[in-house]
């Protein structure tokens, strides 16, 4: 199982997902740095989202090989997930994405006005100006529990980034073309979970896209922003869960239609 972080943030982000698979069989959990951010050095010029796209596919061909394989992404992890089972679809088992980009041009995005449900000022003056002004920017819901998960699982991701390599990357924040054409067909289980409070990507386009795939399942998740992992953990986590359970079940199943086309006929 391959999980795919977003812009800006690194595989740490992704670390509190893991106890959603505890139960879900014996999962191997793959967890990248994207190129620019965490560990991984930052891709050369032009280093924009094509080259990350290649960037992925080949990291999983030389990770994984021909080896089936399941994949959570978030945000631009989501949109590259998808870049990656439309390149991969007869090796990949399923997706889930968590508030995922769907269009990378952000004026074309359907998106709710920023809000924020509860306010906690003196939390916020507590903290550092920069830590303040990185935790306010997304927070829906302020508290001292979110704001400890953010600072645990977001912030060191959002200090290691190569601030050149996120300059690169947005001059060029387009794909070629969105692989959802070319997902055409893809009957795996999918999941896909919003924030109903997501003024980034929104939850309106996440709709019409899990109505492309037949497998779908999709959740609006009310008192959740952009970082659903942060505002509702257990929600998230419980989705996710589920979405195990059913990977888990579409390998068993594949593995047993292959030892059908593998037994001999006789005559």
């Amino acid at each position: 199982m391959l999980f795919v972080h977003g812009n800006g943030v690194d595989h740490r982000m992704m670390l509190a997902l893991d106890a959603a698979f505890a139960g879900s069989g014996p999962w191997e959990r793959l967890y990248v740095d994207l190129p620019g951010f965490g560990a991984t050095p930052a891709l050369d010029a032009p280093g924009g989202l094509p080259q990350l796209a290649d960037w992925l596919d080949e990291a999983v061909g030389e990770m994984l090989g021909s080896a089936p394989f399941a994949v959570v992404g978030t945000s631009l992890g989501g949109l590259l997930a998808r870049d990656l089972v439309a390149r991969r679809p007869h090796q990949c088992i399923g997706m889930a994405l968590l508030a995922p980009v769907v269009d990378s041009v952000r004026e074309q995005r359907l998106v709710p006005p920023h809000a924020v449900l509860v306010e906690d000022a003196a939390l916020i003056a507590s903290l550092s100006g920069a830590d303040a002004m990185a935790y306010a920017e997304l927070a829906v819901v302020q508290s001292r529990e979110n704001w400890e998960r953010f600072r645990r699982s977001v912030l060191p991701g959002l200090r290691a980034a190569d601030v050149r390599a996120m300059a690169r990357l947005e001059k060029n924040y387009a794909l070629p073309s969105l692989p959802d054409d070319r997902l055409a067909g893809f009957d795996r289980p999918m999941l896909i979970v919003t924030g109903r409070q997501d003024a980034v990507v929104g939850y309106q386009d996440q709709w019409a896209l899990a109505q492309r795939f037949p497998r779908a399942t999709y959740a609006l998740l009310d008192e959740a922003g952009h970082n659903l992992e942060i505002d509702q953990p257990q929600l998230v986590h419980a989705h996710l869960a589920r979405w195990a359970q059913q990977m888990t079940q579409q390998a068993t199943s594949d593995r047993a239609h292959q030892q059908q086309r593998d037994r001999p006929e006789h005559p």
